[in-house]
This record gives C-alpha cells, sequence and structure tokens, in this order.
C-alpha cells in the first residue's frame, strides 16, 4: 500500500511528529510505501519529496511584525492556502498514493488540503493528537486551566480571553479559523475516520460535535528498546514540560507534605523553572533536583532507576507517551486521575492514581510507595506486561491496517491475517 503522511512538520518536533515518525517507519518495515507531505524546514529530515512540502512559516514571528500585510498573509496561510492545495494536489498526481493518514496540519497548511484529497478520490484517516478539531486553542486550556467554553460552536471565546499566547490578534484568528472550517464544511466532511490514542478523547471531541467514526488505537513503542530495571533506586522522576497545567506546582506541594527521605528529580524545561525553582528554596526542599533537558538515553536511564514516575497533569492528556516509556522501563506511575490517564494507570494494578491538583493525596501515594517498595516492583513488572500487550508495533500495526483497508481494501491474499493476543482485549473500539 502508498500512504500519503500528512504532518506539519518533518523534523521530532513534538509527540504528534513522534508518532507519525514511528508509525511511517513501521508501515515500512511491514513493505508499504510512505509518501511525506510537509512544510519545509530548515530542521526537516532530508525526504525526496521536500519538493512538494509548502513554504516555511513562522506564525508568532509573522503576527509580531508591524503593519497589516504579515497578519493578513498569516491570515490566508490559516484559512485557506492556495499554495498547499496547489502542491498536495502535483504530489498526488506524481505519486497516486492508495490512502492518505493526517496527523497535525491544520495552521501550516491550512484545510485547503481537504477537499482536493477528496476531489482525487482518496480515502482521508486522521489521527488526533489534540482537541483542535473542536478547540481553537487546540487542548482545552485558557489562562492556564481547563476550559470548555466553546462548546457549542462558541468560538468567540477564545478571543474574549486571548487563550492563544494571551495574543489578542492569535486568539480572532483561532477563532476566525473553527468558523472558517464550518462556514464552507472543509474539515470534518473529507475525513473518512478519525483515530483517537484514547478513548478519552475520542469520547470528548464527540461530546463536542464530532459526528465521524472515531477508531481508538493506543500510542505504541517499541519496548525491546527500554530495557526494565527492577532494583529501584530511592528517588522519584517527573519528566515533561515545565508548565502550570502539568501540574508540578502541585508535585512539589506533595513532596513538601510528603516529608519522605528520598529525592524528587525534575526532568524538562519550560516557562514555570523559575518560580518551581524558588518555591523549592522557600520550602526548604534540598531533596528536589531539577535536571533539565535530558537527551533520550540520559531520559530512559534516569526512568529505569527510579521509584516511580509522576505524572501529575491538571488538564486532559491525550495518551501519555511518558506513561508508556515509564511502564516499558518498569517503573510503575503515580497519576492525576484526568484525561487519558486512567486508561494507562491502573490503579492498584501498574501505578496509582490521584485526584488532579489534590497535594495532600499525592503526598499520600509518595508515602505509600515510598514505604512498600516491593509494591513498586510489582507494579513495575506488571506495567512492563502491558505495554508489550496494548502498546507495541505488531498490535499496533494490526489495528491501523483494519481501519487502512476498510477505506482502501487489497487483495484478500495481501491483508494481514491478525494474529490471536493473549492478556487482554482488543484495544481499538469505534465510535460513531
Amino acid at each position: 500500500m502508498k500512504v500519503l503522511m500528512v504532518n506539519s512538520f518533518n523534523y521530532l518536533r513534538g509527540g504528534a511528529e513522534r508518532c507519525c515518525f514511528d508509525l511511517s517507519a513501521l508501515l515500512e518495515a511491514n513493505g508499504h510505501q510512505v509518501i511525506p507531505f510537509s512544510m519545509d524546514h530548515p530542521r526537516n529530515v532530508p525526504s525526496p519529496y521536500a519538493g512538494y512540502f509548502v513554504s516555511h512559516v513562522d506564525f508568532p514571528t509573522e503576527l509580531r511584525q508591524p503593519g497589516l500585510g504579515p497578519k493578513l498573509n498569516v491570515a490566508e496561510r490559516i484559512l485557506y492556502s492556495r499554495e498547499a492545495r496547489r502542491k498536495i494536489e502535483q504530489l498526488v498526481a506524481d505519486t497516486r498514493p492508495d490512502l492518505v493518514h493526517i496527523h497535525g496540519f491544520i495552521h501550516e497548511m491550512s484545510t485547503s488540503i481537504l477537499p482536493a484529497l477528496k476531489k482525487a478520490g482518496l480515502p482521508v484517516v486522521q489521527t488526533l493528537h489534540d482537541y483542535k478539531i473542536v478547540c481553537p486553542n487546540t487542548t482545552f486550556i485558557s489562562n492556564e486551566s481547563v476550559c470548555e467554553r466553546c462548546r457549542g460552536h462558541r468560538y468567540y471565546n477564545i478571543a474574549l480571553h486571548r487563550c492563544k499566547r494571551d495574543s489578542r490578534v492569535a486568539s480572532i484568528l483561532a477563532g476566525a479559523e473553527m468558523y472558517f472550517h464550518e462556514l464552507f464544511r472543509l474539515y470534518q466532511p473529507n475525513i473518512d475516520v478519525f483515530i483517537s490514542p484514547s478513548a478519552f478523547l475520542a469520547d470528548k471531541v464527540s461530546e463536542h460535535g464530532v459526528s465521524k467514526p472515531i477508531v481508538t488505537i493506543p500510542n505504541f513503542i517499541n519496548p525491546a528498546q527500554f530495557r526494565p530495571h527492577y532494583e529501584p533506586d530511592n528517588y522519584f522522576l517527573y519528566a515533561g514540560r515545565l508548565a502550570r497545567p502539568k501540574g508540578i506546582l502541585t508535585l512539589l506541594e506533595a513532596m513538601r507534605q510528603a516529608g519522605v527521605d528520598a529525592e524528587l528529580r525534575i526532568a524538562g524545561a519550560g516557562d514555570l523553572e523559575s518560580e518551581l525553582r524558588d518555591f523549592a528554596a522557600g520550602h526548604g526542599l534540598s531533596n528536589v533536583r531539577f535536571l533539565g533537558h535530558l537527551d533520550t538515553a540520559e531520559l530512559t536511564h534516569t526512568m529505569q532507576h527510579a521509584l516511580a514516575t509522576v505524572q501529575p497533569s491538571e488538564w486532559y492528556e491525550n495518551y501519555s507517551m511518558t506513561v508508556i516509556e515509564s511502564l516499558a522501563c518498569g517503573t510503575p506511575v503515580i497519576g492525576a486521575a484526568i484525561g487519558g490517564i486512567p486508561e494507562q494507570v491502573r490503579d492498584g494494578v501498574n501505578g496509582l492514581l490521584f485526584e488532579p491538583g489534590d497535594a495532600a493525596q499525592l503526598a499520600e501515594k509518595i508515602r505509600h510507595l515510598h514505604a512498600h517498595r516491593d509494591l513498586a516492583i510489582e507494579m513495575g513488572r506488571a506495567g512492563r506486561q502491558q505495554v508489550e500487550t496494548i502498546n507495541g508495533p505488531d498490535a499496533h500495526y494490526e489495528q491501523t491496517m483494519r481501519v487502512y483497508e476498510r477505506l482502501a481494501p487489497r487483495p484478500a491474499s495481501t491483508r494481514i491475517r491478525p494474529a490471536a493476543r493473549p492478556n487482554g482485549p482488543d484495544a481499538a473500539e469505534t465510535r460513531a
């Protein structure tokens, strides 16, 4: 099968790009051809198809430029990019793919590419890595708190509350983009099936009006790249961006209340770092260490030896790669019961759950695992088994190919034959 893989960025920028790259490699390993379509960027992975990519644009930089011209250029790019439509039409004509799989694309390419794909008669699948299809700020976050004010197509709220980077102009453009999509029916009608990594995201976007079928397929990793280590050291780990919605201040307060003689190691960077350091210093938390950004090998090693990884999010996490990686390392997770985290962390089995924002409850979970190291090791083993069963490449490939073959059937002799997978139900669930 020849798959046109669409994503705004063709370099490892974040979680969506990682999922896109990993899926592309998985498909190619199974004999399929993957054709990328992206935005031109200096950091892009070299590609023989780079000549088809849309021109590079940096929206924050453009919006800061004086005058109306740059803002109008940004508006055209966001609302309806004639360049993106023209280039994807040429790529389709030259390569003749069987199916299109879209990841992130909205701002950099606009929905102008979708009618072109449908006009070419191509089935279109999109993996939802965030809530952009129903939330103009993509995350259900407004001013660092969970927000669903735009439910019922009330997208004007993003401008009223300056949700997008605290910028009035960026917020107005994001709201206008949503109304533009709906007025001209450019988005949902041109997607055949959505894939959601978590049931939570699938349910949430359905609540907000997405009516197309949604298939739940969890994110995957290669467990062989993560060697479990069942002799934990005396520290807990937070790995991720240092931002208020991530719940990191709640975690520091929990460490203050827990009073355990274990370290909290914080791996990551972000705007909240100075405030976090001030909090730790002001409360005498000498057992908190800021590690900064770690490369993949350093982070994996740190995760392998942790007593537990803590995921204290206070926003609607989709399906956390940090949780998958921690469990693959044989390290249990203490996670907030929000978003897709409870689908990954089974309370008392491979980790512990607490109410988001509840520092006292989180402190209790920290004390409990610190006092019961044998339980932490047992949970780590259960987590590793879960990843091997649900989050491995074979399971992901089988489920993805079921979606593809339903939209672009192949001869029976070339179809996959799904293998029986013990220890767990089929993770794919279709919502209409």
